[in-house]
């Protein structure tokens, strides 16, 4: 059987939020993960409550934690920006952990896609973070010239938003690690 194909980046930000009042983060130069996460982390944990994104639990039910870090791209950061008509947008202002660059249309990597760093951290990829409008009142404070951008954000950043994923393997992410992305197999399912 073939390898899976694979995609080489490289991170460009590690941040962390330690604060409960806020999920916006701050650069640090790197992180150790483990099995929970990042050590000190508003996302870390084993488990975490049932919330809107798994209505199938009746909310704050524990249930595994897979959305232990929020990854989002370079690329995609200036597609978001340009559409709102500003300078820039922040990984800090989405709260992401880490800003990775050179992976084309990260946000639609799929969910079991593997990404590997030099020193044995590897996290597994849970799937699309999807935009909501926290981020977007963030935004809004930093450009209070503009008008609805809280709003206007969630469909910017639709498909645009990076990923959420878990520790699948704990070490050492720093700025500037080349990163390999490992695909999963294709699987097409089809109804009997």
């Amino acid at each position: 059987m073939p390898p899976s194909p694979q995609l080489i980046g490289r991170a460009v930000r590690v941040l962390v939020c330690t604060e409960q009042k806020t999920f916006v983060t701050r650069e640090l130069e790197e992180v150790r993960v483990t099995f929970e996460g990042i050590d000190g982390d508003r996302h870390a944990g084993h488990t975490r409550p049932a919330d809107v994104r798994t209505p199938w639990y009746p909310k704050g039910t524990p249930i595994r934690n897979t959305r232990q870090l929020s990854l989002v791209s370079t690329e995609e950061l200036a597609v978001v920006a340009e559409t709102l008509g500003i300078p820039k947008v922040l990984a800090s202002w989405l709260g992401a952990n880490l800003e990775l660059v050179g992976i084309p249309r990260l946000t639609f990597l799929p969910p079991g896609s593997r990404i590997f760093f030099p020193e044995d951290a590897v996290l597994a990829v849970e799937g699309e973070n999807e935009p909501c409008i926290g981020p977007g009142k963030v935004i809004g404070e930093h450009h209070p010239d503009k008008e609805k951008l809280a709003s206007r954000f969630v469909k910017a950043a639709w498909e645009k938003r990076g990923l959420v994923a878990w520790v699948d393997r704990p070490g050492v992410i720093r700025a500037g690690d080349e990163v390999r992305v490992m695909l999963p197999k294709p699987v097409t399912y089809v109804l009997p």
